[in-house]
């Protein structure tokens, strides 16, 4: 069963998981978890959101974040295209 309709609105605090698929590794290197937190780090310069915390696992992430000039999604779909784009290309998966 899918899960509601996320509350999106400026000054909400989320806690944001993101899974690979079948749960494979999503952070094989350094270089994955740098490009990931750079990604983050600029969005939060940028004014998207705050962080107040977040952790990678090999597999998945968690961010608790609050949003502000931009709505959560779309800082996710920012965050995540370029990072897998990145990660295809870093391990040649076509």
């Amino acid at each position: 069963m899918p899960r509601l309709a996320r509350l999106d609105a400026p000054v909400v605090l989320h806690h944001v998981m993101g899974w690979s698929i079948e749960r494979r590794k999503i952070f094989l290197s350094d270089t994955d978890r740098n490009d990931f937190i750079g990604r983050l780090s600029t969005l939060a310069q940028d004014g998207a959101m705050e962080i107040y915390a977040w952790v990678l696992m090999p597999n998945h992430f968690h961010i608790f974040c609050k949003t502000k000039n931009m709505p959560l999604a779309s800082s996710m779909h920012r965050i995540l295209t370029g990072y897998v784009v990145n990660f295809n290309k870093r391990h040649r998966r076509y």
